[in-house]
């Protein structure tokens, strides 16, 4: 669908500069938006390449885990659904804390990785279980304590001081992954009544 509205917009954008003459705007945007796309790449990726590379230290030393054990029982609340010890535990953890760190590249195939652990627990294949779904709220709310994604396209931009919205991003995502886990639990007691 967001294929079809992005070629809506290209469509409609070339057709309207064929129709004002003003093709030359096109070619030029067209080239400006490659060197920008390509510069923002390269000014983004050592702070990604860093983050990611911070992670696969704290894994391999085991702080990872520490860290997951620390929300295990924030997690056993959140999903009575889960065996105790299951590996889903793990897996979810590790992708919470991976978008703790702004790190949602990293932390993707985590996610991927903990519905598909989630799925095998599913009794309806084609259907989400409840655990399913709390996951893809908690994932979705993206709770962030540093956003370094936000931070590299501030510095990016030049900002006089990229880290000055740290602590807004902090409050919405705490605000926005707590209503959305209220907003789960209700309509998950209301699924339970009918």
């Amino acid at each position: 669908m967001i294929n079809k509205i992005w070629g809506i917009f290209i469509i409609s954008g070339i057709t309207f500069a064929l129709l004002t003459n003003n093709i030359e705007v096109i070619n030029k945007e067209i080239l400006s938006s490659s060197k920008t796309a390509l510069d923002m790449i390269i000014q983004i990726f050592p702070v990604m390449a860093l983050w990611l590379g911070i992670m696969n230290i704290a894994k391999k030393s085991g702080l990872l885990e520490k860290f997951s054990k620390l929300i295990s029982p924030f997690l056993k609340i959140l999903f009575p659904d889960i065996p105790k010890n299951h590996e889903a535990f793990s897996l979810i953890s590790s992708n919470i804390i991976a978008n703790m760190f702004g790190l949602g590249n990293a932390s993707t195939p985590l996610g991927l990785k903990a519905m598909k652990s989630l799925q095998q627990l599913n009794d309806k294949k084609d259907t989400a279980s409840r655990s399913m779904i709390t996951f893809l709220v908690i994932n979705t709310s993206g709770l962030t304590l540093v956003p370094t994604t936000i931070i590299s396209l501030r510095m990016f931009y030049g900002s006089n001081n990229p880290t000055e919205i740290v602590f807004a991003c902090i409050i919405a995502t705490i605000l926005s992954t707590i209503g959305g886990l209220i907003m789960d639990r209700i309509l998950a007691n209301r699924y339970k009544k009918c």
